[in-house]
């Protein structure tokens, strides 16, 4: 079934007109925002008519799939396009005469009921094999992976392979969820990779040997990573195949839930990636072809397939598709109780063109009009909503780089409802500058209009490195600015070369102006803060199927005799202080005082504290004038030029610094101070009330 437009439209919340006020360049688009709004409450209204409302629509993983009940064991697939539909696995030895036959309805979904053996026990062995037998629409007969499975399993480099589960004592959680964080700091994570051993690491043991030290460093969330089946390791979880089993490579359902459960006793946040943005090509394994149509799930004809991702895309009109990814949502949210979800490829699925070949201008007619695909827009409208109802306190964060206005406002504005997206134009800035600029042409005002370049009261999340930064061909923030010599000379025991010193400085320096001044929350890829080497590349055929590349060298941090230790101590205390001051939430975006070029020197004060960055690769400058908003009594917090964090110790944080009515930087008041070349350093103002 495919949705139809509605008509009449339904009355919009006025509401909407007044926030658009705040953007002038929006009023051009008032209607369209509008028929948004309208086409996501009419699609809301049809569901509660047709399927009781959105939360029971969202329920149906209780109904699809394999569910053991009292009198047996039921099987329900949604395949309109097969002939014939087949049950058949270990518990029938796999013979091909006694397969069991499903009936199908009028909407094209395939049923049948395995009832219990004479003992009483269920006629399917928890956690065997199990596959569906499908007669395609062409006629050809082909074995299935259950679209709706809830635990699958791989030997090698084969297919993934079904398996029930119905454990006879599920998982009980014995932690709520924790208190929503006032700031959000995000530890980004793939549980695969997390080992240092040369292998696929363990939900237990990230649970329990990963957890606490992300807690300990001062982060609030943990992101996980690639946690949807995938039979591709090497896709990093973005080809999915299995949309309700976990990634079984590295432990059961029980054994997610159980980390998830560690998580919350620690009281951090669990945001998982969801891809709902495109499936994995996959036919055995996955939802392409599942019956043989070509186009059950997905667009049909060239439509359905993202030609630079080789992967296959949603068809968000359709009645079943919204079933299934709705109740994908909740699924997690019920069975395994994340507390939100990063959202994948959202600009993929907001454009007809899929950000393919378009260089956004910020023009806000790339945001309107026949190029945004209206039923995607719609999916992520009610995916919020529906999130949102379940746990009002769950976080939601978009992958979006086109710079969609609206996307972060609430559904009643006519927005989308997300609570942050991705500041993905920083990294993208860093590495750009670390590539082609010396240290002496770095741009004080470009650094800081990109830094400072989002969309008013739509929350982004700040980072500067992520996982896509360290894929193979390009490389940590770490690397590129110290290279081969991180093999060399980072110990401590031996001097400190130029470019090791240079190093250390501009990665403390980038960290932190990128957490005090880019955002509304933070995010970092594991090992990147205590400066991990290299990059990451999978196991595949083109390395040999090495681990080598594919793994964390925890060690090196906690190796007294190494350097790495100093940049781990200066990313716990940036942590430590934002959490005493909270400027991510404190609603400041930041107020610039200084950003001067020939000197490299960038002021500005948020959420209380005064930031000073000095990017000049020689230059120090003692009294130094700087203007403050705020008279009173100034201390040093932090700066990255203690001993602690490999640092020269050219400043002493004793001091006590007092403003005189001297106007500067467009202040009425000013201090003079010592800044280091390539240092970074935190006041506060005793006097000011925070």
């Amino acid at each position: 079934m495919t949705i139809p437009s509605p008509s009449p439209s339904p009355t919009f919340d006025t509401e909407v007109l007044q926030v658009y006020d705040n953007d002038k360049m929006l009023q051009p688009f008032v209607q369209e925002i509008k028929d948004r709004f309208a086409h996501y409450a009419w699609l809301k209204k049809e569901i509660g008519l047709k399927e009781g409302g959105i939360e029971g629509f969202s329920r149906s993983y209780q109904i699809f799939g394999l569910h053991e009940t009292t009198e047996g064991v039921w099987y329900r697939e949604w395949a309109p396009g097969a002939q014939h539909v087949q049950l058949w696995g270990d518990f029938q030895g796999w013979d091909t005469n006694t397969r069991v036959n499903c009936t199908k309805n009028n909407f094209g979904t395939w049923e049948c009921f395995i009832p219990r053996k004479e003992d009483g026990s269920c006629p399917i062995a928890h956690l065997s094999k199990i596959k569906a037998h499908v007669k395609l629409a062409d006629g050809k007969e082909e074995d299935r992976v259950p679209a709706w499975i809830f635990c699958t399993s791989q030997e090698g480099t084969y297919p993934l392979d079904g398996r029930f589960w119905s454990p006879p004592e599920p998982y009980q959680f014995k932690s709520k969820h924790p208190d929503k964080p006032k700031s959000l700091r995000i530890y980004e994570s793939h549980v695969g990779m997390s080992s240092e051993e040369g292998k696929v690491n363990s939900y237990r043991d990230f649970a329990d040997n990963i957890l606490p030290y992300i807690k300990s460093v001062g982060y609030t969330a943990v992101e996980l990573m690639a946690v949807m089946e995938h039979a591709y390791y090497a896709s990093f979880g973005y080809h999915v195949t299995n949309f309700f089993s976990i990634a079984g490579r590295c432990g059961l359902p029980s054994d997610l839930q159980y980390l998830v459960d560690k998580a919350h006793q620690l009281g951090l946040y669990v945001i998982m990636d969801i891809v709902h943005s495109h499936a994995s090509k996959n036919v055995y394994d996955g939802l392409n072809n599942w019956d043989g149509s070509g186009h059950q799930y997905f667009h049909a004809g060239p439509k359905g397939t993202h030609e630079l991702w080789d992967s296959r895309l949603f068809d968000y009109s359709k009645w079943e598709v919204l079933r299934f990814l709705l109740s994908n949502l909740r699924y997690w949210q019920d069975v395994y109780q994340v507390d939100g979800f990063r959202f994948d490829g959202v600009t993929s699925m907001l454009y007809t063109h899929h950000g393919m070949g378009v260089g956004f201008s910020g023009n806000y007619n790339e945001y309107f009009g026949p190029q945004v695909e209206r039923n995607c827009l719609t999916y992520l409208m009610l995916a919020n909503d529906l999130i949102h109802k379940i746990n009002p306190n769950a976080i939601t964060i978009a992958e979006e780089v086109s710079g969609m206005p609206l996307l972060c406002r609430k559904i009643r504005e006519g927005g989308l409802g997300f609570d942050y997206r991705l500041a993905m134009a920083l990294p993208d800035m860093w590495i750009k500058i670390l590539k082609e600029k010396k240290d002496e042409d770095w741009d004080i005002g470009y650094i800081t209009h990109t830094l400072t370049n989002r969309r008013y009261d739509e929350p982004v999340v700040a980072y500067c490195e992520s996982h896509d930064q360290a894929l193979v061909g390009d490389k940590t923030i770490a690397f590129w600015l110290m290279d081969k010599e991180m093999y060399t000379h980072m110990s401590v025991i031996i001097p400190e070369s130029p470019i090791i010193d240079r190093g250390i400085a501009l990665h403390k320096m980038i960290r932190l102006i990128t957490l005090g001044l880019g955002g509304e929350a933070s995010l970092t890829f594991m090992g990147n803060e205590f400066g991990h080497p290299e990059w990451v590349d999978f196991p595949r055929k083109g390395n040999n199927s090495s681990y080598h590349y594919c793994r964390r060298q925890w060690s090196l941090a906690r190796d007294p005799q190494l350097r790495y230790k100093f940049l781990l101590n200066f990313e716990r205390e940036i942590n430590r202080i934002e959490e005493q001051f909270h400027w991510l939430s404190s609603g400041d975006p930041g107020w610039i005082s200084r950003k001067n070029n020939s000197d490299k020197i960038l002021t500005f004060e948020r959420g209380g504290l005064f930031f000073i960055f000095n990017f000049h690769p020689t230059q120090s400058f003692p009294d130094y004038l700087l203007g403050v908003r705020n008279p009173g009594k100034y201390r040093i917090l932090l700066d990255s030029d203690r001993q602690d964090f490999g640092g020269h110790c050219r400043v002493d944080s004793r001091i006590e610094y007092y403003s005189k009515p001297v106007p500067q930087d467009n202040h009425f008041h000013s201090i003079q101070i010592y800044i280091p070349s390539r240092v970074a350093i935190v006041m506060r103002n005793d006097e000011q009330k925070i």
